[in-house]
């Protein structure tokens, strides 16, 4: 591995709890073609963490495939929040989509938030919900019917169960699409996962599935159409997604990829927010030229990085 200078570890608050975080923590390193970034979640171990650092080293070392847009549409996100709050974060973000988390409050306050984001997007804007694999069967039909209604329609749902065959089960029993997104970045063999049966489309995450050039050949291999996602990056690691977003030969549905607002501050001066619901495209990774502002001493997490390196 070749790097030119040391890593820097950062630990940044995030604006409300999401994923069950309220700190995005991660590691930034410089190579011969740029900056990478490693930050696989704490849970995840060794072997599920090499595919974050396979995407961070192709950032910095290798670069990206030359794209074939210069620009991505992006949903904002709405995290478990009041009412209030979501209409606020949709009204502000500029978006014309909006994923809101669900399933992890009542199915009362999911409907709730639903009418919020529909009222601040209006009849034209589309919503999208991600249960994160919280339900099962039963439960993901009567909550996706009722969420449904409450949206006013819903553009997909995403990952509403944990396995492939719950969520072929719940396919045939609603009409609002299904999209896979953990089915396919956690299997053994992403290349192989057989998901045209049980969803309408892809969710694909550069950084769990290895990098931009191993992402597109999951896409490929899917079959599906794709919705580029985040896992949660700063603006050096959400370029890779970005390129990954700009290299797909097409794009049918906006991205899950301006996420950003969910920290509460970046690694750069240059950080990649939405403008009026699109992302730019970029080369290389933006500079964390304010890497001071948020990085932290640990011993943790230089090991791991050292740990699944030799993994």
């Amino acid at each position: 591995m070749r790097l030119n200078r040391a890593v820097h570890v950062y630990s940044i608050p995030m604006r409300a709890r999401f994923r069950g975080i309220t700190r995005r923590t991660g590691l930034l390193f410089e190579g011969p073609s740029g900056w990478g970034e490693f930050c696989p979640f704490e849970e995840y171990d060794d072997a599920e963490a090499a595919a974050w650092l396979a995407c961070a080293l192709e950032a910095a070392n290798d670069g990206w495939p030359a794209p074939v847009r210069d620009r991505i549409p992006v949903n904002c996100t709405v995290p478990v929040v009041g009412p209030e709050r979501a209409h606020e974060i949709v009204q502000r973000s500029g978006c014309s989509t909006a994923k809101v988390k669900v399933a992890e409050s009542t199915l009362e306050d999911d409907c709730a938030r639903l009418e919020a984001v529909r009222d601040a997007l209006g009849p034209r804007g589309a919503i999208r919900v991600d249960a994160n694999m919280l339900w099962d069967v039963d439960t993901a039909v009567a909550a996706i019917k009722a969420m449904d209604k409450a949206a006013g329609g819903l553009q997909y749902v995403e990952q509403p169960c944990h396995t492939l065959d719950e969520l072929a089960a719940v396919r045939r029993r609603v009409g609002v699409p299904i999209a896979a997104d953990e089915s396919i970045r956690k299997a053994d063999d992403p290349m192989k996962v057989a998901v045209s049966g049980a969803a309408d489309i892809a969710v694909i995450k550069v950084a769990p599935l290895g990098g931009v050039r191993k992402a597109l050949e999951v896409a490929e291999a899917c079959g599906l159409p794709c919705v580029v996602s985040s896992a949660l990056e700063t603006s050096v690691g959400m370029a890779a997604g970005v390129a990954l977003a700009a290299a797909l030969p097409t794009l049918e549905y906006a991205c899950g990829l301006a996420t950003l607002q969910l920290l509460d501050g970046d690694v750069t001066s240059d950080p990649l927010l939405p403008v009026d619901g699109y992302l730019p495209v970029l080369t290389t990774a933006p500079k964390p030229d304010r890497i001071a502002e948020f990085e932290v001493e640990s011993p943790a997490w230089v090991e791991r990085f050292r740990r699944v390196k030799a993994y």
